[in-house]
């Protein structure tokens, strides 16, 4: 027997359109604009980690209303390659990143820390007491 190989020629033409204007096939594994998050739970608060590379401390904004977080960002991104003192290409991004999310517990808003180091943001989200679901009797 004989192994199939699936044939898609449209699979195939891209690469070689980009190739044919000199342009890179490269495709990055994260859009410009994209906030990618790491939520964790633990006993009294969710700690979150949101990778915004390109974004400053000011422009970030957070919003905690009960339960529901918000991140926006003004993303500004510079990448230059030069040969021979030239340069060659030049990519620039500036636009805005925004990701929101549910949690289960409300969350305590006056005592949320944010810290950004690196291109990524940590957060500590201390649950409210006295938050959270409740089963209910029927009578």
């Amino acid at each position: 027997m004989s192994a199939l190989t699936r044939l898609d020629p449209i699979d195939r033409m891209f690469p070689e359109l980009f190739r044919r204007w000199g342009l890179s096939t490269r495709i990055t594994d994260e859009a410009p604009g994209e906030i990618r998050i790491d939520v964790t739970e633990k006993d009294k608060a969710y700690e979150v980690r949101a990778e915004i590379p390109g974004a400053k401390k000011e422009d970030i904004r957070i919003n905690v209303d009960g339960n529901f977080v918000s991140i926006s960002a003004d993303v500004k991104r510079e990448h230059e390659e030069k040969s021979a003192g030239r340069v060659v290409l030049k990519e620039t991004y500036h636009g805005s990143a925004s990701r929101a999310f549910s949690l289960a517990h409300e969350i305590d808003s006056r005592n949320v820390v944010a810290k950004l180091e690196d291109g990524v943001l940590k957060l500590e989200l201390p649950k409210r007491e006295g938050g959270g679901s409740k089963a209910i009797a029927i009578q």
